[in-house]
């Protein structure tokens, strides 16, 4: 239980309320197309939901990376209304975060604030030097396991990412 939610890994039967938990969050359907499309094309990696009292109000994706490491794609990333500012994004990203460190990637990549996503370990110059339609510098790299064993190459989100 971290900020009175609890975290877990999502399954089939949250796929609706992570389906309004995003449209709601983003005021729109694209991400909510997103998830659904990452997860029919075999491109989730891992998607982990806060719950409070059973129900969803946060959500972590993250995704194949084409790169040339072992690399996921943080994205997107929603909390409920009700519940910004009080911890929940923070404590799911963290143990998303950790997952994907237990599963041995190698690398997560965001596009985003810096404010937020620096405070976990997300760096701009770490992407700086890949090759990527997102370079710039809300495009931000973290490096799980040790140093990035690359740090140069093409490094793309999955297919679905571009149909957003």
């Amino acid at each position: 239980m971290t900020g009175g939610a609890t975290l877990r890994a999502e399954t089939p039967e949250d796929h609706s309320a992570i389906h309004g938990l995003l449209v709601a969050a983003f005021e729109r359907y694209g991400e909510a197309e997103l998830v659904e499309a990452l997860r029919k094309e075999g491109d989730l990696v891992f998607g982990g939901v806060a719950t409070v009292n059973g129900v969803i109000v946060g959500y972590a994706a993250l995704s194949r990376m084409n790169a040339p490491i072992p690399a996921l794609g943080l994205g997107p990333v929603a909390v409920a209304a009700t519940l910004r500012q009080k911890g929940v994004a923070s404590a799911l990203l963290r143990w998303s975060l950790a997952r994907a460190q237990d599963d041995q990637w190698r690398a997560i990549f965001v596009l985003g604030e810096s404010a937020f996503y620096g405070r976990f370990g997300f760096k701009p110059e770490l992407a700086a030097d890949f090759n990527s339609p997102y370079a710039g510098p809300h495009f931000m790299a973290l490096a799980l396991n040790g140093a990035l064993p690359a740090k140069v190459g093409p490094v793309d989100y999955a297919p679905a990412f571009e149909r957003l």
